[in-house]
């Protein structure tokens, strides 16, 4: 059946969250003197931050903590490992970082032409995202690309995560699309990949990390202009 849905990941597949989150904690540092206070090197801490969040993430993606475990401690730990051990200072970061994240509306190279050439050819567009509700479509919205979706799904309207089939199922009951005739865009292999092959649904693996994996039949692109190879 032909494609007519197409679903986005939002977060690293069209909203850089990496280039954002990186200018947002810099500011943060920069604004606490933590530096000058703690003799902490920004990059180390963005590292270390870096590679907590992405362990906290896969954790709530696979139902081991609830984002409240994440908000309270992905600073929190990313601040012990250099010695600090400072609550107050770690939820200021946090409260800070999810308000200010959305002062950087930076999007992955090629987003936004590739929506335009997606609309242009009909096709109708959704985001299902892993994120939490109350930033999802403030991103999209913000960013300026909201006008380009029929609808957006954040995990938290669901109560489940990618690569779970039920946040599949409920963004499909929003639209008028079903599974043979809708495809998933999204750079994380577990969640959108395997997520959305256990629900049968065809997607294309967008490898931003260089991941390089190999599948007989897999869709894969580097970059978002490459999606006009497959639609």
């Amino acid at each position: 059946m032909k494609i007519q849905h197409i679903f986005f990941d939002l977060d690293n597949t069209l909203w850089d969250h990496r280039k954002n989150a990186y200018l947002t904690i810099k500011s943060l540092f920069e604004k606490e003197e933590i530096n000058l206070k703690y003799n902490i090197d920004f990059e180390e801490f963005h590292s270390v931050y870096h590679e907590i969040n992405e362990r906290l993430w896969e954790d709530i993606r696979d139902g081991i903590i609830d984002k409240e475990y994440l908000r309270k401690h992905r600073f929190y730990d990313t601040f012990n490992n250099f010695g600090v051990d400072d609550e107050e200072l770690s939820m200021y970061f946090e409260e800070h970082f999810l308000d200010k994240i959305l002062n950087h509306n930076e999007l992955v190279e090629g987003a936004e032409y590739i929506l335009e050439y997606l609309k242009a050819k009909n096709y109708t567009l959704h985001i299902i995202s892993n994120g939490f509700k109350e930033v999802t479509e403030r991103k999209c919205i913000l960013s300026g690309i909201d006008k380009y979706f029929q609808t957006i799904t954040s995990a938290d309207s669901v109560g489940v995560r990618k690569p779970r089939p039920e946040i599949f199922e409920y963004s499909l009951s929003l639209s008028d699309a079903i599974k043979e005739n809708s495809i998933l865009i999204g750079d994380d292999w577990i969640a959108d990949v395997i997520g959305a092959k256990n629900f049968g649904m065809d997607v294309i693996f967008f490898d931003v990390l260089n991941e390089n994996r190999e599948e007989e039949g897999l869709k894969v692109i580097k970059h978002l202009l490459q999606i006009k190879e497959y639609l």
